[in-house]
């Protein structure tokens, strides 16, 4: 598949580096020949320097036979305008672009082949926002997926000391929760993936991958650690876009503070948000954090779009007596360094967003991928279509389907119905299987899996 990329920032770099490690023919267009120097120098890519939006551009990056086209720059009107110079006259069959502007994302119909050809629009506020919102609804998870439409959820738990469970065998979830199916889809132990049979045994400090139907996922998280009580009192450092977006999501639940350092945002927060207290204040200040008790708060969030504002104002917090800080980190490089130590949860809008374009360049009919643990993992959902003729995977049991080394089925969703992937369950056509995959280099093989014949049509 060959995928043009206009915009070599964070996002566009990050996409670059994924896609480029799967074989993908990727041509990168920015107007920075120093950043695109660098790419090059690191990835398997081709660039070309000028901009994105301009035909004569486009062209000399190949969009006359491209597949795909993604617009991430920083400008909504140059993504646009890309896709339509794309759509108007390359005919490009797949249009994808970043959004950020509430003003354009709320007109409906407006982007549609009659308007604006694009096919699909991503947001990495909401995307973002949805990720902390996830965190706070389940207090103690480092992540949280969700799969069919909410219906199955996939949460990563760090399993503690004098959890129900660590020390156990996987067999005795059964005997321990006989009400509740569930499956743990992967374990990382220092860092390295252990594939879990029945006799693996949950250490204190691992980080252990379970899945579940909705409604049973917090029963599976307290046995592996202590039951937080929930989260009421939030505090967000940070009124801009994500800030404001996140506050609006979670206010009608939760107690929220926003802390803002512009006074003119402030009075705008004020006349946006309803049940939110917007604070004039900056969230480096120890003493004014002290005055907010900040001993007091439930959850921490620093989304400003300083790396640096947010790493401090997070170990702050934390040092102040919050119960759990969550913080929005840039750079990709800094997000293995602060998470787990004084930071609970580092969250790199770089690989979320990335997270919900690789959705559209998977083979085979995937519907959903999740990138985790910085892209090594991923986690995916994927529709089974064929017959046991036609279909690597339809009228087989689990237990007989040839996955690649690492990949695991959780679970699958037939209609309304939940479940959980254990051995002898057998795949029928339509199913949504939700698969993990401790080694993402596997994922052409699983695609593969997924493919119909030619029998089939």
């Amino acid at each position: 598949m060959k995928i043009l990329i206009i915009g070599a920032g964070q996002v566009g770099g990050t996409l670059a580096a994924n896609l480029a490690s799967e074989a993908f023919d990727i041509t990168l267009v920015d107007n920075d020949e120093s950043v695109l120097q660098e790419l090059r120098d690191k990835l398997d890519i081709q660039t070309v320097r000028g901009w994105g939006s301009h035909p004569d551009v486009l062209r000399r990056a190949g969009a006359d036979d491209a597949d795909m086209l993604v617009a991430v720059t920083s400008s909504d009107e140059v993504n646009m305008i890309a896709c339509q110079v794309c759509y108007s006259l390359f005919r490009t069959p797949t249009k994808i672009a970043r959004i950020r502007g509430t003003a354009y994302l709320t007109r409906e119909g407006f982007f549609s082949q009659e308007h604006m050809p694009i096919d699909v629009l991503i947001n990495p506020e909401q995307v973002v926002t949805d990720n902390v919102r996830q965190l706070l609804e389940h207090p103690g998870a480092l992540q949280v997926l969700d799969f069919a439409d909410g219906r199955v959820q996939l949460v990563a738990v760090k399993a503690y000391y004098g959890g129900p469970l660590v020390g156990q065998e996987l067999s005795f979830f059964k005997e321990h929760l006989p009400k509740v199916d569930m499956r743990v889809a992967a374990i990382f132990r220092r860092g390295e993936a252990i594939v879990p049979t029945g006799t693996t045994v949950i250490e204190a400090d691992d980080e252990v991958f379970c899945i579940a139907a909705a409604e049973h996922i917090n029963a599976v998280m307290a046995e592996l650690r202590r039951v937080e009580r929930p989260f009421k009192r939030i505090m967000i450092a940070g009124g801009g876009n994500i800030g404001t977006s996140l506050a609006r999501a979670i206010e009608p639940y939760f107690s929220v503070k926003v802390l803002e350092y512009n006074a003119g945002r402030c009075e705008q927060l004020a006349e946006m948000l309803n049940n939110t207290v917007v604070l004039n204040v900056n969230a480096t200040d120890r003493d004014l954090l002290l005055e907010e008790n900040i001993e007091q708060c439930d959850a921490f969030c620093a989304v400003t779009n300083d790396d640096e504002v947010n790493i401090m104002s997070s170990l702050l917090a934390k040092k102040l007596g919050a119960r759990q800080v969550i913080t929005l980190i840039g750079k990709p490089a800094y997000v293995d360094l602060v998470q787990g130590h004084d930071i609970d949860i580092a969250i790199s809008p770089q690989m979320a967003t990335t997270s919900s374009l690789l959705s559209h360049v998977r083979r085979g009919d995937v519907v959903k991928v999740h990138s985790l643990r910085r892209g090594a993992a991923e986690a995916l959902e994927a529709i089974a279509h064929g017959d046991e003729k036609s279909s690597k995977v339809v009228g087989r049991a689990i237990r007989d389907i040839d996955l690649p080394k690492g990949t695991s089925i959780g679970a699958i969703v037939r209609g309304e119905k939940v479940i959980i992937g254990h051995d002898n369950v057998v795949i029928e056509s339509d199913d949504h299987v939700i698969l993990f995959l401790t080694d993402k280099r596997q994922v052409a093989a699983v695609e593969r899996l997924f493919q119909v014949g030619l029998t089939f049509f």
